[in-house]
């Protein structure tokens, strides 16, 4: 079960290990050679000692250049105790599997990227006994996908820009391009996914969307927290979903909705008719615009 936006965050990578490597190929165009096989380890790191330690996910990576153990960090504001706390993750991992190991860090702030980002270095100011370089994912470099098309390419990647991005205007577009694209894949990944982004989603209007993008296309995904989704074949309540999603965003996107315009959305029952005011409302400047060919 997913618990926290912290959780979703690194056990992505747990869903799809792939989906990392593409991540520090293309987002963060580092060169790590392509994996033939990617495995999860145990995550926990604590000695004999009373003393526990743990990564959130770690992940072992088999290539043709040899073996990388990824270390996926959620972070979610700038906490200083990291500065002791990643480094000995790194040397006691090397110590224990004797590979080389990578610290990736993934997050959904700017600030706490920056910071993230910056090296650590143990040791006097002209002789570094130790440095760190954590590589970070995050709304900075994490692409924006808004369209339906990319989001079918990679549905990973586009989940996780939803989780990154997940709110501020471009929000009803990632996610209106992620609902239809977790339609192309299996259900219990989409499930899973789906899961994922609903606990991301800090912005309770952005959150609500989601949902009501769920429920509207009869999605059903498993998460004890999840609403219940409306009785299966019962059209008139897929109307009323729909449109309640269409005034949904466009309240939103903070578009004034005229009573004529919540009237008439309201009032429709066609769910073609209804799909296309949908899609115009990610877009629109004005209420109005949902009838604009009409």
């Amino acid at each position: 079960m997913v618990g926290s936006s912290h959780e979703a965050l690194h056990r992505i990578f747990q869903k799809d290990p792939a989906l990392l490597t593409r991540a520090l190929q293309r987002v963060l165009h580092v060169p790590f050679p392509e994996p033939h096989e990617i495995a999860a380890l145990n995550v926990d790191l604590t000695e004999i000692e009373p003393v526990e330690r743990r990564v959130d996910t770690l992940l072992r990576a088999e290539t043709d250049e040899g073996t990388y153990l990824l270390v996926v960090e959620s972070q979610g504001k700038v906490d200083d105790r990291k500065r002791g706390s990643w480094p000995y993750y790194l040397s006691y991992l090397y110590e224990k599997y004797r590979c080389e190991p990578v610290l990736i860090v993934i997050t959904q702030s700017s600030a706490t990227a920056r910071w993230a980002s910056r090296p650590i270095r143990l040791g006097f100011r002209d002789w570094h006994s130790l440095t760190v370089r954590p590589l970070v994912l995050g709304p900075d470099n994490v692409p924006v996908i808004t369209s339906e098309r990319q989001a079918e390419r990679d549905v990973p990647l586009a989940v996780l820009s939803a989780m990154t991005h997940g709110r501020g205007p471009q929000a009803p577009a990632i996610l209106e391009s992620l609902a239809s694209a977790l339609r192309t894949i299996d259900p219990d990944s989409a499930a899973v996914f789906v899961q994922f982004v609903d606990s991301c989603l800090a912005d309770p209007q952005a959150k609500q969307m989601w949902r009501d993008l769920m429920t509207a296309i009869q999605y059903f995904w498993r998460h004890p927290l999840a609403e219940q989704v409306r009785e299966e074949g019962r059209e008139q309540g897929r109307a009323e979903t729909k449109a309640e999603m269409i005034l949904h965003i466009l309240e939103w996107r903070g578009i004034q909705v005229p009573d004529a315009v919540r009237d008439r959305v309201s009032a429709c029952i066609d769910l073609d008719q209804l799909e296309v005011w949908a899609q115009r409302a990610v877009h629109a400047t004005d209420a109005a615009e949902l009838f604009v060919e009409e």
